[in-house]
């Protein structure tokens, strides 16, 4: 029997001898070298049987795994290791499919130290170059397997921490540092992904910080994206920014803490990649980001953060998070070129609620929320613009409604206003030297500040002759709001101040001038019932900004007027002056500024040529758009619709036979009265449609319809009626005119 065994051992393959020998009849010998390097250099001789070769190999390793001979495992492993490393490349995809095979078998025990020897093996199988990539093979199972190591959860602390990469696993000098390594290998993969991959790498990292909850630490998830900001190719930036927008738009329902991580995120990527990481949908970005706004808003007026209303959420994160997206949104403004930036700015011009536009918003504190939060995210994107041309910073499509928000009455509203207006005009950053360096004193040093200040260009000019009479208007009005406060006044000399620098030429100064004693008249006559303190306000701007203009280029004699008034109000008046405590205001004609002094200083200089313009007082011309919107807010506007109800107005009065501005006006608009029968009846329809059930609201909207219809029906009636006949009678007209089909020859 012995010598028939030898005889049939004999007979087998000669691979399959050599495999045979290279293991000892003791496991705990190792591997026979001698004879592990016959069988090397056998494979290398004969390389068609590679692949017999490692599946012997494969064969007698899962056999040894089912008798729990592990030793003789390990040596089967060592034997395919060196296989591989000894192989040339173009040989070694004999080898991968059972070695890969093998690995899976190993990594499917319940053995943490064959889990081990197995993440060991595929390390030393990465590491080998190969010439051509081989795109039939698959990793994902030892991905999935290896990201479950990484979580380890062994009762043995020693064997979790050789399982878990995390802490550290074992190597040629013991345990390594996880992190640098990690960090190496994640830079690595991310600079060698290309286009179509860039998703496939990003949404792993996106499902570990959701799985985890890594947002709401802020540090980590931003560690982790400014890696990969870092590490892929400048050109597909734009791919992480869509992939991070997208799942900001997922996680439209999670804590505030998510969603503020989530835009921190995007924030510091913005910041990383300076040019192009918006891509081509640019106003895609802003349109993501301004939506999280207004969700966030409704979020912090209801409580929760879900429709169901089972998760509540707090105003302080929910401000944490508004705070998080303005900033988001003038971290990407600032990445994009100028013409790029003016039409961001169009762009959530266009979002912010107009009353009396947008009567759908809900309550009138989330109008008033949403106007605030998108004039800052506008404040943002106006501080980093930067522009030589007025013409396009300001367009009228621009500057119009904007505008039109320094009569709302919100005081917060103006003032970001009135900063806006100051960041997009002031080209030479003088506004940060006049704030960071004038004391609260009306007499100041201007050298020291180091203004700076241009030519006016043509452009500018030409901004002038355009929009100047429409920025004085707007100035004047808001000097007229009662609850305005010391930064509103601030702010408005610093606008005059960046005016007077960037416009500067004889013609607008002597308009700033008339402008200043126009608003002097305005506190002196006080037809608006301001309080003292708006009265003393207007006075210490006038006084501020008259002695500014005055160092800035106007002859020596405007300087010792201004400084002679000035002084007297120190001396009589000291309530004129910002720095000094406001009273009853009692002035005197010394303390006042006099056109008739200021034209006598201004001759004999280039300003003589427009000193005429002093004999006609500044006016401000108000427009439909002043009338509409002043005093007006989201609160108090519901529609104009709402204001045709003539249960709250006067009687209807009967169309009359003759036709009159009057007749249509009252066919159109049914209201009238003064002013304060006007705002009262508002208030009482603010109030119903606030209380009013939604039927009622419903069916009377549905008859104001009608009755809006019949009012044209009756003017057109009245247009249309032909002239009487010389017997007094009018035949009737079977089809109305405004019906009538004509032929096309007939129309022009």
């Amino acid at each position: 029997m012995y010598h028939l065994f030898i005889c049939c051992w004999a007979l087998r393959p000669r691979y399959k001898r050599l495999v045979d020998n290279i293991f000892p009849e003791d496991p705990e010998d190792g591997l026979v070298k001698a004879n592990m390097e016959k069988l090397t250099f056998f494979a290398l001789s004969a390389p068609e049987k590679l692949d017999r070769i490692a599946a012997y190999l494969s064969e007698r390793l899962t056999r040894e795994l089912n008798r729990h001979r592990y030793g003789y495992v390990c040596i089967a492993m060592e034997a395919l290791e060196q296989l591989l490393l000894a192989c040339h490349c173009q040989s070694i995809n004999l080898l991968v499919e059972s070695f890969l095979s093998t690995l899976k078998l190993l990594l499917e025990t319940d053995k943490p130290h064959l889990h081990i020897l197995a993440t060991n093996s595929f390390v030393k199988f990465a590491n080998i170059e190969e010439d051509t990539p081989s795109y039939h093979r698959s990793y994902d199972s030892f991905v999935s397997r290896f990201s479950e190591m990484c979580h380890s959860d062994h009762e043995d602390a020693e064997i979790q921490n050789r399982s878990d990469p995390r802490v550290g696993y074992p190597g040629p000098a013991g345990p390594s540092q996880p992190h640098p390594q990690t960090e190496v290998c994640f830079r690595e993969l991310l600079g060698r992904a290309a286009y179509g991959h860039i998703n496939n790498a990003i949404k792993p990292v996106l499902m570990h910080l959701d799985s985890h909850s890594l947002w709401e630490g802020r540090s980590f998830a931003v560690g982790c994206f400014q890696i990969i900001m870092y590490s892929i190719q400048s050109q597909h930036s734009h791919l992480v920014i869509q992939q991070l927008l997208g799942h900001l738009d997922a996680n439209s329902r999670s804590p505030a803490s998510v969603r503020a991580g989530i835009v921190e995120v995007l924030s510091e990527a913005a910041v990383i990649e300076a040019t192009g990481s918006v891509g081509p949908t640019v106003l895609e970005v802003f349109n993501t980001l301004l939506r999280q706004l207004r969700q966030s808003v409704d979020y912090q007026l209801t409580g929760y953060y879900d429709i169901a209303g089972k998760h509540k959420t707090t105003s302080t994160e929910e401000k944490t998070l508004q705070d998080a997206v303005i900033r988001t949104i003038g971290s990407f403004a600032n990445t994009l070129p100028v013409y790029q930036r003016s039409e961001v700015m169009l762009f959530i011009m266009g979002k912010i609620p107009v009353p009396g536009i947008y009567p759908a918003l809900g309550s009138p504190n989330a109008g008033r929320m949403i106007q605030v939060m998108l004039l800052k995210s506008l404040l943002q994107v106006s501080e980093c613009y930067e522009s030589t041309n007025l013409l396009t910073a300001l367009p009228s499509s621009f500057l119009e409604p904007l505008l039109s928000f320094t009569l709302m009455e919100d005081p917060e509203i103006r003032l970001l206003v009135l900063s806006i207006l100051t960041s997009l005009i002031d080209r030479h950053h003088n506004a940060a030297r006049l704030n960071a360096n004038r004391s609260n004193t009306v007499v100041f040093d201007v050298s020291v500040l180091e203004l700076k200040e241009d030519g006016c260009s043509r452009q500018d000019n030409l901004f002038t002759r355009k929009h100047a009479q429409r920025l004085y208007r707007h100035v004047y009005l808001a000097c007229k709001e009662e609850n305005s406060g010391r930064s509103h006044y601030q702010a408005l000399f610093i606008l005059l101040a960046v005016i007077s620098l960037e416009l500067a030429n004889e013609e607008v100064v002597v308009d700033l001038i008339r402008l200043l004693l126009a608003l002097q008249d305005l506190a002196l006559s006080n037809q608006d019932s301001l309080s003292t303190f708006n009265r003393c306000g207007v006075h210490a701007v006038c006084a501020t900004f008259l002695h500014l203009l005055s160092e800035l280029g106007p002859p020596p004699a405007l300087r010792q007027y201004v400084t002679q008034v000035v002084e007297s109000r120190r001396t009589d008046a000291a309530y004129l002056l910002p720095e000094v405590a406001l009273c009853e205001l009692k002035v005197d004609e010394a303390c006042l500024f006099v056109q008739s002094k200021i034209s006598e200083a201004l001759m004999g200089s280039s300003y003589s040529a427009h000193a005429d313009r002093f004999n006609t007082a500044y006016t401000p011309q108000l427009t439909d758009e002043d009338h509409l919107s002043r005093r007006k807010s989201i609160g108090d506007v519901v529609s104009v619709q709402m204001d045709m109800d003539p249960q709250f107005g006067p009687d209807q009065q009967q169309v009359r036979e003759q036709i009159t501005f009057e007749t249509l006006k009252n066919a159109i608009e049914d209201r009238g009265g003064v002013e304060d029968e006007d705002r009262r009846r508002r208030m009482q329809l603010v109030q119903r449609f606030q209380t009013a059930p939604f039927e009622e609201i419903a069916a009377h909207c549905g008859a104001r319809t009608s009755q809006l219809q019949s009012k044209l029906d009756q003017v057109f009636d009245l247009i249309i009626r032909p002239p009487p006949s010389p017997s007094g009678n009018s035949p009737p007209r079977s089809t109305p005119i405004y019906e009538m089909k004509f032929p096309d020859l007939c129309v022009y």
